[in-house]
């Protein structure tokens, strides 16, 4: 049977039938991803008073994993395009008025236009030194 032949009666079953799947499946993960929560401290963060590092149920080999996952992210560049014909962020605007001191939008612009990644931004890397890796 063609498909603009079909009854409104079944596509009205299977949409319901689709629908509830994809609701069941839904509160199934929802429920998963709620009971694996748990809070964690944040990282470098001093024990509490009686407290060992064994206590805070982290997985094992996640203290030394984390370094090796986060070190690639913080050298990635950030815009691919840097340093092309075609760089979209290459755009430093600047003016001077008068005898004051030139204000351009360089000193923002430059680190991605260039191939910078995320710890050569101005406030941005200062604070990826934070992080392990």
């Amino acid at each position: 049977m063609a498909r603009h032949a079909a009854s409104n009666n079944q596509r009205r079953a299977l949409l319901r039938v689709g629908l509830t799947v994809a609701a069941a499946g839904a509160a199934i993960g929802a429920g998963g991803a709620a009971a694996q929560a748990a809070p964690m401290p944040p990282v470098g963060a001093p024990l509490a008073s009686g407290q060992s590092a064994d206590d805070l149920n982290v997985p094992a080999g996640v203290e030394h994993a984390l370094p090796g996952a986060l070190a690639p992210v913080k050298r990635l560049q950030l815009d691919p395009l840097a340093n092309t014909g075609v760089d979209p962020l290459n755009n430093a605007v600047g003016t001077q008025i008068a005898d004051f001191k030139p204000v351009s939008t360089a000193m923002v612009t430059d680190p991605v236009a260039k191939g910078g990644a995320l710890r050569d931004l101005p406030l941005v890397g200062q604070a990826t030194a934070l992080l392990p890796g």
